[in-house]
């Protein structure tokens, strides 16, 4: 068995490509349906999100199935494949796991270490195994990546520092402020810089929010986003007093709010603090007002060179999720190496268990005069027996199964605990299994074909 990933994001494709490309949500369910009825694919989970779109398989082929997901993708989307395989990237088995690990952790995202892809792929699983397209691998897979993500972001401080222009604007807000609740936020200007930033502070607890802009119609329309109140250039000055945050970006040539009339809003606020943000360039706000007292004022410059400091810190923090994510593959690696043996040592298991089911029965009738107390004390003595004889084969048949010789090691485990009947009903016991499978999805297909429930891939 095989992993892979194929998909497309925001570094490989443009957005006017991966809008193309997109699941809506109530179609995944039977995009997960139809992607695992697809030749050779055992299991799958599709992640889709605004900046990417990855199907991750377990197939038998992984060249030949890659093939295979790009022509799911051709009839599902309705787009010939040459015109998107260019954009597509495909990962293969540790490679997979190791993209699947830093995507879940933020390393893949636009805004590095962000938490809300976190969520994203946990949904993502949690749908695929609502809808049975997950088994042992990707059960396991899964479940690791969002417990190392959970890790990564309790341990490291890689979401802590604002690494966008707004959120740092926040951010200075909260070391003077604490909390925005029951503060009055004034926006000087309707440009998106200032909508962004509004929207974190409204988001943080602000309750008032003033819209102020030359064209009374725009301010009305930013102002209904906040619950707000629209207010032109003059109201604003004569109520400058009632607010806590002051963010400006205008297309102005020239100052649109200076000195004298922050010195008299502060005399109106009996010295509470006033936060101001100068966004725009040229700037807006008179740089003489820094000198108003418990007046703080930033531009763009003091935003932008803490954003980067941030950057710079999430960076380094990336590299100690680095390391936490080369220590998961490598305990998935071990992992995988038992797998192979998992059904000789359940088989082992179940022989020695028979084995001592059969000698107590024996004990019992022979020595029928035992109590059941004593019978339980022979019962747990002869069961530790067991399990200790059993303990170093069990140990040694793991290790062996990471060598080169694994599959010769694993015939002799065999033949030594004469457990060919015991592998051979596991056997039957999968086949069984997987014809069952092969029938309910053939019935699948054939119940969808005749419903006329849209396309169903042919391969």
């Amino acid at each position: 068995m095989h992993i892979i990933v194929v998909g497309l994001n925001y570094r490989t494709a443009p957005v006017e490509v991966r809008e193309r490309f997109t699941f809506a949500e109530r179609d995944l369910p039977e995009a997960l349906k139809q992607l695992q009825q697809t030749k050779s694919i055992m299991e799958c989970v599709i992640v889709a999100t605004c900046n990417r779109t990855e199907l991750y398989a377990v197939v038998d082929r992984p060249h030949l199935c890659g093939h295979y997901i790009r022509s799911f993708m051709e009839k599902w989307f309705g787009t010939p494949r040459q015109q998107f395989t260019s954009d597509l990237y495909m990962y293969e088995d540790e490679r997979a796991i190791e993209h699947l690990f830093r995507v879940t952790c933020g390393l893949d995202s636009m805004v590095i270490g962000e938490t809300q892809i976190l969520g994203q792929v946990k949904s993502a699983f949690l749908l695929a195994q609502e809808q049975k397209t997950t088994g042992t691998l990707f059960n396991s897979i899964f479940k690791q990546a969002v417990t190392l993500a959970k890790k990564a972001h309790s341990d490291t401080a890689i979401g802590e520092a604002a690494v966008s222009v707004s959120y740092a604007a926040v951010e200075l807000g909260k070391r003077i402020f604490g909390q925005f609740g029951g503060k009055t936020v004034m926006i000087v200007g309707a440009g998106k810089m200032s909508e962004l930033t509004a929207k974190h502070l409204y988001a943080s607890g602000a309750q008032r929010v003033f819209v102020v802009n030359r064209t009374y119609d725009r301010a009305v329309q930013l102002a209904d986003k906040f619950n707000g109140t629209p207010l032109n250039m003059q109201d604003a000055v004569a109520r400058l007093h009632e607010a806590d945050i002051v963010i400006s970006s205008t297309g102005s040539e020239g100052f649109v709010l200076k000195r004298e009339q922050v010195e008299l809003a502060m005399r109106r606020r009996k010295s509470r603090p006033l936060f101001m943000i100068d966004i725009a360039v040229p700037r807006d706000l008179d740089p003489a007002i820094a000198a108003v007292e418990n007046v703080f004022l930033y531009d763009i410059d003091d935003l932008e060179g803490i954003v980067e400091s941030n950057l710079e810190q999430r960076r380094q923090e990336a590299a100690k999720i680095e390391t936490l994510i080369a220590a998961e593959i490598e305990a998935f690696r071990q992992w995988y190496k038992t797998l192979g043996v998992a059904p000789l040592i359940q088989a082992l298991q179940t022989k020695a268990s028979a084995i001592h089911a059969e000698t107590m029965d024996s004990l019992a009738n022979k020595l029928p005069d035992l109590s059941d107390r004593e019978l339980k004390i022979i019962q747990k003595l002869t069961k530790s027996i067991v399990n200790q004889m059993m303990h170093d084969p069990i140990l040694r048949i793991k290790e062996m199964a990471g060598e080169k010789q694994a599959d010769q090691a694993m015939d002799m485990f065999v033949k030594l605990f004469a457990l060919e009947e015991e592998v051979e009903q596991a056997e039957r016991k999968v086949e069984t299994a997987k014809a069952s499978v092969r029938t309910e999805a053939a019935q699948a297909k054939e119940s969808m074909a005749k419903l006329g429930a849209g396309p169903v891939p042919a391969f």
